[in-house]
C-alpha cells in the first residue's frame, strides 16, 4: 500500500541494500535503505505478532486484552497510510521498501484473518479465500515484475481499505456495547471485501494476459 515501484515519472528507487542515503529529508539523491518510512514499514511487520498473540490471548473473552489487540491493528494499518506519505511525499520509494510493503500488509491482515478463524468468529472458507488471492497475486506479481507491470485498479485500492475495515470492525467487540446490529454491519462488510477481493484478483490476471501478450510494461501501484 506504501511505495510503488518506478515508473517514468518517478525518480529512481535505490537497488541493493545500501544503508547510504536520505534517512528522513526529501531530496533527488539516494535513499537509505533505511529510511523511515521503511523503518515504519518494519516496525508494523513486528507489530503483527504482537496483536495476534493478544488477539489468541483473549481466546474470544472480548476483555481489555482484545481492545489492545484490536488498538495495535489499527495502529498498524494507520501506519501505513504514514509510511506511504513518506515514502512518495520525500522521494524516500527503495527496491527494500516496495518489497516489505506488500508483506507487512499481508502477514497483518492474513495473520488477523487467521486468528478470527482460530477463534471460530470468521469462516475458514473467507479466510483461505482471500489469503489464496492475496498471496497468490503477490507471489505472481515479483514473478513478472521485470517483464511486465500490472497497474493496480481502483477497485483494488477500494478492496484493500475495505479488508482493513471488515477486519477491524470484527476485531473491536462493538456489539458488546451498541447491540447485536453491529454484527449484521460487520458481516455486510466483510461481504463487500470477500467480493472485491475476487473480483478485483481475476481482473488483475486478466491485465496481466492482456499486457503480457502485447508486451507492453506499464507503471503501477501498490493496493492491488
Amino acid at each position: 500500500m506504501g511505495e510503488q515501484p518506478v515508473s517514468e515519472s518517478t525518480p529512481p528507487v535505490v537497488s541493493g541494500f545500501s544503508m547510504r542515503g536520505r534517512v528522513l529529508r526529501r531530496g533527488d539523491t539516494p535513499a537509505s535503505n533505511g529510511n523511515i518510512a521503511n523503518i515504519i514499514t518494519v516496525v508494523r511487520i513486528f507489530m503483527a505478532p504482537v496483536f495476534i498473540w493478544l488477539l489468541l490471548l483473549d481466546n474470544g473473552e472480548m476483555g481489555p486484552i482484545r481492545y489492545i489487540a484490536a488498538a495495535l491493528f489499527i495502529i498498524a494499518i494507520v501506519t501505513d497510510a504514514v509510511d506511504g506519505h513518506l515514502a512518495r511525499g520525500r522521494n524516500l520509494i527503495t527496491n527494500v521498501g516496495i518489497i516489505l510493503d506488500p508483506i507487512a500488509d499481508k502477514v497483518l491482515t492474513g495473520g488477523a484473518l487467521v486468528a478470527l478463524s482460530i477463534l471460530g468468529e470468521l469462516p475458514w472458507w473467507i479466510t483461505i479465500l482471500i489469503l489464496v488471492r492475496e498471496f497468490g497475486i503477490t507471489i505472481y506479481r515479483f514473478a513478472v515484475l521485470s517483464k511486465v507491470v500490472v497497474p493496480a485498479s481502483r477497485g483494488g485500492k477500494l478492496k484493500t481499505v475495505l479488508q482493513a475495515v471488515a477486519i477491524a470492525l470484527f476485531l473491536v467487540p462493538l456489539f458488546t456495547v451498541l447491540g447485536s446490529w453491529v454484527l449484521w454491519l460487520n458481516w455486510s462488510v466483510m461481504a463487500i471485501a470477500v467480493v472485491l477481493t475476487v473480483y478485483t484478483g481475476i481482473e488483475y490476471l486478466w491485465l496481466a494476459w492482456r499486457h503480457t501478450r502485447a508486451s507492453k510494461p506499464v507503471t503501477t501501484t501498490p493496493g492491488v
